[in-house]
C-alpha cells in the first residue's frame, strides 16, 4: 500500500552510461533555484549500510550468485528507504534517486531472467510500498552507453570497483533496455527520454515535464 508523502520523489533509470548523474544534477539545480530543498541519493549506496553493500555489489572481481545479487540490492533499499527516502519525503523534501525499484526488475528480471512478478513483490517489501512519483527513463542505445560508462570508469579508476554490469554482454544491456521500454508502457509514471540528445536538450524535454507536475 502506497504511504502518504508530503514531498516529491523523482527516480532516474537507464542503462549504463545514459546520463543519469548529470541530469539528476541539473533536476536538482532546477529545485533549489525555486527554494525547494532536495535530496540527490543513489542505488545502491545511499545509506551508510548501503555504501558498504555498494562496494560488494558492483565489485567485478567478487563472484555473486544471481540470487545473492537481488537480495543485496534489496537489503540496500530497504536501508535506504527507512533511513533517508521515506523521512526526507515526510519533510516536504523533493527526492531524486539514481535508480529505484525498477531497475532491480530491469536488470535482476529482463536480464537476470528472474520472474518479474516475484521481483515486484518483493520491491514492495523492501520499499514499503512506496514508488516513484514521477520515473525518468534515459533512453540510449546500449552500445553507445557501454562506450560512455567505460569511458567514465577507466577516467574514475572505477573499471574493477563498479564495473560488474559494464562487464556484461551486449545483449544482457539490450534486454535490460527492452525491459525499461516495457515497463514504461504499463504505468502513468514512466516518462522516457531520448538520452542521445546533448545533456542540455535532456533536460529541456524533462523541465518540460517538471512543469506540468508542479502546475
Amino acid at each position: 500500500m502506497t504511504q502518504e508523502r508530503a514531498g516529491i520523489f523523482i527516480s532516474l533509470e537507464g542503462i549504463e552510461g545514459a546520463g543519469k548523474t548529470t541530469l539528476m544534477q541539473k533536476i536538482a539545480a532546477y529545485f533549489q533555484n525555486m527554494g525547494k530543498e532536495v535530496l540527490l541519493t543513489r542505488e545502491p549506496g545511499g545509506s551508510e549500510l548501503g555504501k558498504k553493500l555498494r562496494s560488494i555489489i558492483l565489485n567485478a572481481e567478487e563472484k555473486i550468485c544471481p540470487a545473492s545479487e537481488l537480495f543485496l540490492f534489496l537489503a540496500d533499499r530497504a536501508e535506504h528507504m527507512e533511513n533517508c527516502i521515506k523521512p526526507a519525503l515526510e519533510q516536504g523534501k523533493i527526492v531524486l534517486c539514481d535508480r529505484f525499484i525498477d531497475s532491480t526488475v530491469a536488470y535482476q528480471g529482463y536480464g537476470r531472467g528472474m520472474d518479474i512478478a516475484e521481483l515486484e513483490m518483493l520491491n514492495t517489501l523492501a520499499a514499503g510500498g512506496i514508488k516513484p512519483d514521477l520515473t525518468l527513463v534515459l533512453d540510449l542505445d546500449p552500445k553507445i552507453g557501454l562506450a560512455r560508462a567505460n569511458a567514465r570508469n577507466k577516467e574514475q579508476n572505477l573499471t574493477v570497483k563498479e564495473g560488474r554490469f559494464e562487464a556484461e554482454a551486449l545483449e544482457f544491456h539490450q534486454k535490460i533496455r527492452a525491459g525499461f521500454l516495457a515497463m514504461s508502457k504499463k504505468e502513468e509514471r514512466f516518462f522516457v527520454v531520448n538520452a542521445e540528445q546533448s545533456a542540455e536538450q535532456v533536460f529541456e524535454m524533462v523541465h518540460q515535464k517538471l512543469k506540468t507536475m508542479l502546475l
